[in-house]
């Protein structure tokens, strides 16, 4: 087996721009648009929007490596780091405010030129513990391969399947140097197309023991973020990346198992980033309704446990939400949250679920309704 990093003439890209002229044009219309649309929104609604985008990305890029994080913990840390007041905050533990940091330090410094060290300092806030679930692992500095070759696997013990196997450890400082060289510099590479071959190179070199998918990406959205011409980003890669994972893996390997010819790759890529920039739409109507909402209760009298659930429905409630989950969350009896609902509901803010189970369950008024 040949991997691309074996070619002759690597890392020499090659690619048929003629074959991705179509979707790169389409991909920079959507940017330039969605940018444009954004100035006009205001500063405190782009600060809503910014939240909402990198909450998202941060517990996407997670899951993609089969980690789930805490939706509340994640959007607690980012508001922190925005200066962002969402009410009473929550905690946050160290490995949920790694990954924020470094997803931030990414976007918020993008022009910013990457280095080893600083790479190192993204690693080690990804694994605060120096672990890896149960395992120990080489943290802040490259991989060693002590225990043999870096290979990507799947399959239960016995009947594993390789996918693919990265350079030998000995010579990732020299491969790392570079394509950090390639990385900083001015390159004749259209910006977009140099965030996808930046992804795919460095995912290639796999230098880090574990968390080459999560930096990856995060380097993918600093270029992202430098082809925008801004540091707040109000589309998710990694969201798009979530929904096509297995698709993804698939042209990832397809690739580490070629040469250098690289268009299926790109092909691929503007089109994932099409989409993410199609589904920004969603991220801002949901600001914007809350936005929305807001402006039409100013004038509501509302107490703070009211005003703190319903920023958690409009934010997106996970499952149901029952009096029982309000005593809960807002740390206050069984009885008072029974009154705090009805109170909303008499004014019209909140009504009964349409269903039938055992529990009742509460929702925010028709929507359609909600600018009335």
């Amino acid at each position: 087996m040949k991997y691309i990093y074996q070619n002759v003439d690597w890392p020499n890209y090659t690619w048929n721009n003629d074959l991705l002229l179509s979707t790169l044009s389409k991909v920079r219309n959507l940017q330039g648009r969605l940018m444009g649309k954004m100035e006009t929104i205001g500063f405190n609604l782009r600060n809503e929007a910014v939240l909402e985008t990198l909450t998202l990305d941060v517990i996407k890029s997670t899951e993609i490596e089969g980690e789930i994080l805490d939706l509340e913990q994640v959007r607690s840390s980012i508001a922190k780091r925005l200066g962002l007041d969402i009410g009473a905050l929550n905690y946050s533990d160290r490995s949920v405010d790694g990954i924020v940091d470094l997803i931030m330090d990414a976007t918020r410094n993008c022009n910013d030129p990457i280095y080893s060290d600083r790479l190192f300092s993204w690693h080690a806030a990804l694994f605060p513990t120096g672990q890896s679930g149960m395992y120990k692992i080489t943290v802040g500095s490259w991989r060693v391969d002590s225990t043999g070759p870096m290979q990507v696997v799947s399959g239960a013990m016995g009947k594993e399947q390789v996918h693919y196997q990265a350079p030998d450890s000995s010579v990732i400082p020299q491969e790392m140097k570079q394509f950090m060289d390639w990385f900083n510099s001015k390159t004749d590479v259209e910006p977009v197309l140099k965030a996808a071959i930046a992804h795919l190179w460095f995912v290639t070199i796999h230098p880090f023991e574990d968390g080459n998918g999560r930096i990856g990406r995060a380097l993918t959205d600093m270029l992202l973020a430098r082809a925008d011409g801004s540091p707040q980003r109000f589309y998710s890669m990694s969201s798009q990346i979530r929904k096509e994972r297995k698709t993804y893996y698939n042209v990832l390997e397809s690739t580490q198992k070629g040469g250098l010819e690289i268009t299926n790759w790109l092909s691929w890529f503007l089109n994932c980033l099409l989409d993410a920039l199609i589904s920004s739409d969603t991220i801002l109507a949901k600001v914007m309704f809350k936005a929305g909402f807001w402006d039409q209760h100013s004038t509501t009298i509302l107490n703070e446990r009211q005003r703190l659930m319903i920023n958690k429905m409009l934010d997106g409630f996970d499952g149901k939400l029952t009096s029982s989950k309000w005593a809960k969350i807002a740390k206050c009896s069984q009885d008072t949250a029974i009154r705090d609902i009805q109170d909303l509901m008499n004014k019209m803010i909140l009504k009964k679920e349409a269903s039938r189970g055992r529990s009742t369950n509460y929702e925010l008024f028709d929507k359609k309704n909600a600018f009335a």
